[in-house]
């Protein structure tokens, strides 16, 4: 099955709760991201990694570590939640209804850099050095010739 490669699209920011298509959005717009079925679901990896995936049209699941699921859980428990069957697991479920783009938008990238090889973490890093202007390197004088001799 092919996997489907990041498109590249006009954000329009709207009002409303978040979609499923605004989560392909903000994925897809991540370096390397695949999307690629999961339980019957779209879900998006990186390196060959699941960092999140989409259970129903209002909840997706993104990894995260324990401790930021538990500060999570605690801080926005009308956002975050976590069934039976991810309880040993370093994902937590997102309501699409209630959460905020920028704060989905974090919390994807964070689970990418979880999940990146090594490799697409450097070319990523490398990317981003060679998007931001350089610093002007000062020219060397020129080296002064000796005459060449002629035999």
């Amino acid at each position: 099955m092919a996997a489907r490669k990041k498109a590249v699209k006009t954000s329009v920011k709207r009002k409303g709760p978040l979609t499923v298509d605004d989560v392909r959005e903000l994925a897809l717009a991540l370096p390397a991201t695949e999307e690629r079925p999961s339980y019957g679901t779209p879900g998006f990896r990186v390196s060959d990694k699941l960092f999140a995936r989409v259970l129903d049209e209002d909840s997706i699941v993104i990894k995260v570590d324990f401790d930021h699921r538990e500060a999570l859980l605690q801080s926005q428990p009308d956002v975050f939640r976590v069934t039976p069957h991810y309880q040993d697991w370093p994902m937590v479920i997102v309501q699409l209804t209630t959460v905020k783009r920028p704060l989905l938008q974090s919390l994807l990238k964070e689970a990418w850099r979880r999940c990146a090889s090594a490799k697409v973490l450097k070319a990523q890093e490398a990317g981003s050095k060679a998007a931001a202007p350089a610093p002007r390197a000062k020219k060397a004088p020129a080296r002064k010739r000796s005459p060449s001799k002629k035999a």
